[in-house]
């Protein structure tokens, strides 16, 4: 972990354009969770709806991508990532910081709306904020680490994470049984599920795959992911980017 690299990514994340989308996405869901707590009152069925299914299948994916893709694809679309690569700092530390810089990122503006959300419009917040937040903690963990990873291994990180977010998190593997067992969302909330324990029937928290599955599948998507964002990293040759 490099401090000056990290200090280098938040910079570059909150003064580009993709930091007003940033900011949106965790509105858009709290303003949501405001909005039907003022017209249909706190329910704990629906905020399970909204938060489980538009906050942890939409926003924290579309908010990890921001931040995954943005620590590190603008830097070698315009050819300014060469500065920092011919500086005497491993690529595997430069990844790894920008990585831990996207997941803070993610988790402030992804996981920790997602629980304000749930604070918001649920009943029984004491027994849902906590399992839900760090469900979402652990999606945004592992989306950071594989769209970072896209943003070293393509130019069209964002096209592919978006569908990725839209196409598979969204629809196929909210409606196909079988696609569930792949989806980060599915997994995250297998973690939920086991944190919500006896509740989670009483809730309608169901989850396709079981914690242990879940979080194992969690651990080794990060771990291949950076693994393999820092290999591609250190055979980029520095005039690639120019």
């Amino acid at each position: 972990m490099n401090a000056t690299v990290a200090r280098l990514t938040v910079r570059g994340l909150l003064g580009r354009r993709r930091a007003l989308l940033l900011l949106v996405l965790p509105l858009v869901l709290v303003g949501m969770a405001a909005v039907v707590r003022v017209v249909a009152g706190a329910d704990d069925g629906t905020a399970v709806g909204l938060v489980g299914g538009f906050g942890l299948g939409t926003i924290v994916p579309l908010v990890a991508l921001l931040a995954g893709t943005g620590s590190i694809g603008p830097e070698i679309d315009d050819g300014s990532i060469v500065y920092l690569l011919s500086k005497p700092i491993s690529r595997f530390t430069i990844l790894v910081s920008k990585l831990a810089t996207a997941v803070v990122v993610a988790l402030a503006l992804g996981a920790l709306p997602l629980a304000a959300a749930m604070l918001v419009l649920a009943d029984s917040p004491g027994a849902l904020v906590v399992p839900y937040l760090l469900g979402a903690a652990a999606a945004c963990t592992a989306y950071a680490a594989l769209f970072l990873c896209l943003a070293v291994v393509t130019r069209n990180a964002v096209i592919v994470g978006l569908l990725y977010a839209i196409v598979w998190e969204t629809t196929v593997a909210g409606f196909v049984p079988g696609a569930q067992n792949l989806s980060v969302r599915q997994w995250s909330l297998g973690l939920t599920e086991a944190l919500l324990g006896a509740d989670a029937d009483r809730f309608g928290v169901t989850a396709a795959v079981a914690a242990s599955t879940g979080g194992a599948l969690l651990v080794a998507l990060t771990v291949a992911a950076t693994y393999h964002g820092a290999r591609r990293l250190q055979t980029l040759p520095l005039t690639s980017a120019e």
